[in-house]
């Protein structure tokens, strides 16, 4: 078994991993268990075999420590919930009765029992459970996983770290509980929670473990005094406990800035920092606290969160210079390798020169170790790799799929009224009434419907050449009849074509522009079981012909009611994606705006009245601190503004955001000149209404009366008294009623009931505020 004592000269090592496995394996196990086709045994001898594959992987590609406790049979911030006891009263007798299926039940809730709020970690696309904490709650600690993983480890011979989300970071992400007052600070706890944490450290050393990960990601925003006092006191009786393993407590996806200095002064036995771009001020502001003498640092030099290359000497670079700031340097990615996909070499229908420009979890790994050996070796120890990663990086930097230039010129060229719509939104409001003619409280789903086995099949089969194209949109035809028939029946006023051509919301899109690359195997992991593959943003992007048009037409030609035009923002092209590195984020979303601009236009020409351009991602790609906001949100702002105005008053642009934290960007909200917009709210049980009212919002708005990302069905009582909590905020002829979010992911069966209850309710309250129902 490796040691401390025989720990190299310079360590590779990575704070987390993809879960998964590389054909998706957990997520088959875990949805498997829910159905009941897979025991509990079973799904645990599943999670145990790819936690060892992962490690034995780690290690084969050159990774000298492998992080234990990042795995997770659905998010890790809700497996912390359950390390120190936070489970919420109505999940304790489920947890108390089985604590696998009352761990889903927090999760995704039951029939009975809503689950815990969801909404994305930091500003990446993965989505954590929300702690819920009050006054009264008791912390109690749980360290049997981490003890048990961490076991698992040692037991195959590696030398392992167990990592656990950190105490400052797991208050600051937390709310209230429902029923306790807004106002509670979650941080007020902290003294009850510093002894689970000393119980679980504990527990860990008494295991043989001789470092523990403390990740505390929260540092890296913007944070008052206050709470740079509750860090600086953390570390400072963590670091005094004499009963503990060493600790090392990481920080990532952006600089640390003012609290650098609070824990480059804590107890503690080292700290791991990003060097990216995004972070590169971490290296100035080391220097000018005097470094970390006496003290262990682990360099984040490899982009944990994009799949390019790393440019090696750049990194040795950087890593020469800190070796002068630090007792001992080691060499990592940027932050857990959970948000890229597992291994580029599997990608064959990618451009193999195209392919050499790529680096997913396990060529980042390879890049890790090798410049590991270079910083403790010498460059000379690697001038092979240093030779090839130079072709590499010049491969990429002249090569013509990076530069068209009539994109460039087109949107050289944009003038401020390219993004203004040409009248007002009450102008546009009166003409969008008269045109359209729907009642108070218009029903309408966000876009997708229940993507069936059959659809699945049928895409099956047009790859395998089983049917034809022609077979295949006979498919397609008879599905977007029965999803209108069913909407029609059921009393929904503006209808969608329920996207079932479509694979993603964003890969529909990027397969059919300029400048992007699919991958086949790139799974990412968006929330419990949701994998997405997010297209490689490579070069300048074009619309060469009409995407969305013919379908949404054909669904008009079935129904005299509106059916909506349904597209991926610009905003959200990028951050579902892997994007570009070598421009401004602006420019590439200029080029996105105008390629959708195009399909805006056309379909309104084809006879389109709504048009729903979705948004999700426009919170959570908001820069971590606040210095970059302005900057960001005038490009992002500008962007959707680009696609969407160039239409007719009467045409009505709606768009839609999930899942995340909007409070802080209302402004952006209404900067972008939609009129309307649908936003998640069931989990959050109205807030956003709450927060466009104090804002003053003007236009419309639809908070979600239907938690989609939960299997509950929703009564029609209880989506009437969330309706009638949204017109507290805004009134009725500006309220629209629909789910949280797309129906993708749902069944059909839940789908009828909860849509038809939905508009029941909306017809109910339709009535108490004087509207025909």
């Amino acid at each position: 078994m490796t040691t401390e004592s025989a720990t190299p000269a310079v360590r590779a090592t990575v704070y987390g991993y993809p879960r998964q496995g590389q054909n998706r394996e957990l997520k088959k196990a875990v949805e498997g268990y829910w159905k009941g086709r897979v025991t509990a045994e079973a799904l645990r001898d599943t999670a145990r075999a790819l936690r060892a594959d992962a490690w034995r992987q780690l290690t084969a590609d050159g990774i000298n420590e492998v992080p234990t406790g990042d795995f997770s049979y659905y998010d890790h911030v809700l497996d912390t919930s359950v390390m120190v006891g936070a489970v919420p009263a109505r999940h304790r007798s489920a947890v108390t009765t089985d604590p696998l299926d009352g761990y889903f039940a927090m999760a995704r809730g039951t029939q009975d029992v809503a689950p815990l709020e969801m909404t994305k970690w930091f500003d990446t696309n993965y989505h954590y459970l929300v702690p819920e904490l009050g006054p009264d709650t008791v912390f109690t600690a749980d360290s049997t996983k981490q003890v048990t993983e961490f076991g698992e480890a040692r037991a195959l011979g590696h030398t392992a770290r167990p990592v656990l989300v950190g105490p400052v970071t797991y208050l600051l992400l937390a709310k209230p509980a429902p029923g306790v007052a807004d106002d509670f600070e979650p941080l007020t706890l902290l003294d009850r929670l510093l002894p689970v944490y000393a119980r679980v450290l504990a527990d860990l050393k008494a295991a043989g473990a001789d470092w523990v990960q403390l990740d505390e990601p929260a540092l890296v925003q913007d944070r008052t005094p206050a709470e740079l006092n509750v860090a600086a006191r953390t570390y400072r009786e963590l670091g005094a406990l004499t009963e503990r393993p060493k600790l090392l407590v990481a920080s990532y996806f952006d600089r640390l800035g003012e609290a650098l200095p609070v824990l480059a002064k804590a107890p503690v036995e080292g700290l791991a920092l990003d060097f990216t771009d995004r972070a590169a001020a971490n290296l100035a502001d080391l220097a000018a606290v005097g470094g970390l003498p006496g003290k262990r640092l682990v360099a984040g030099v490899v982009n944990g969160r994009n799949v390019w290359i790393n440019d090696h000497q750049k990194s040795l670079a950087t890593l020469g210079t800190l070796l002068g700031l630090a007792d001992r340097v080691d060499v990592s990615a940027s932050c857990s390798l959970l948000h890229v996909p597992l291994d580029a070499a599997v990608e064959r229908d990618i451009d193999p020169q195209v392919r050499r420009w790529l680096a997913f979890a396990r060529q980042k790994t390879a890049e890790i170790a090798t410049l590991a050996r270079g910083l403790s070796q010498g460059a000379g120890a690697i001038t092979a790799e240093l030779a090839a990663n130079r072709a590499d990086l010049a491969s990429r930097a002249t090569s013509p799929i990076t530069r068209d230039p009539a994109v460039r010129a087109r949107t050289g060229a944009i003038a401020d009224a390219d993004g203004r719509r040409a009248q007002p939104y009450a102008d546009r409001a009166a003409a969008q009434r008269a045109h359209l003619a729907l009642p108070p409280l218009p029903t309408t789903t966000i876009g997708s419907f229940p993507q069936t086995d059959e659809l699945r099949v049928a895409r099956a089969d047009l790859r395998a050449g089983r049917i034809d194209t022609a077979g295949y949109e006979e498919r397609i035809k008879g599905e977007i009849r029965e999803v209108l028939s069913f909407q029609e029946k059921t009393g929904i006023d503006v209808l969608v074509h329920g996207e079932p051509e479509r694979n993603d919301m964003v890969q529909y899109f990027a397969e059919q522009l300029t400048g992007y690359l699919a991958t086949q195997h790139g799974w990412v992991q968006s929330y419990g079981t949701r994998y997405v593959r997010p297209p490689v943003l490579a070069g300048d992007i074009s619309r060469p012909e009409p995407m969305t048009v013919r379908w949404t037409a054909y669904a008009q030609e079935q129904t005299t009611k509106p059916v909506k035009g349904m597209l991926t923002g610009p905003v959200t092209m990028l951050a579902w994606s892997f994007v570009r590195d070598d421009q401004p984020l602006g420019e590439t979303a200029r080029q996105v705006g105008l390629a959708l601009r195009d399909e805006v236009n056309d379909l309104e020409a084809a006879g389109t009245s709504v048009i729903q351009v979705d948004e999700p991602a426009l919170r959570e790609t908001l820069p971590l601190r606040a210095d970059g906001h302005a900057d960001y949100l005038a490009w992002a702002t500008e962007s959707f503004r680009l696609t969407t105005s160039g239409v007719r008053p009467e045409t009505q642009i709606h768009t839609h955001m999930c899942y995340a934290e909007f409070g802080d960007i209302v402004q952006a909200i209404d900067d972008l000149d939609a009129d309307v917009i649908s936003l998640e709210a069931a989990r959050s049980h109205m807030q956003v209404a709450t927060e466009l009212a104090e804002h003053g919002y003007p236009r419309e708005a639809g908070p979600g009366v239907w938690d989609i990302h939960s299997p509950r069905i929703p009564s029609a009582a209880e989506a009437a008294a969330l309706l009638r909590k949204g017109l507290e905020a805004i009134p009725a002829e500006r309220l629209w009623v629909n789910p949280d979010c797309g129906l993708k992911t749902r069944g059909w069966a839940e789908t009828r009931t909860s849509l038809e209850h939905l508009v029941e309710a909306a017809r109910e309250v339709r009535a108490e505020v004087g509207g025909a129902a």
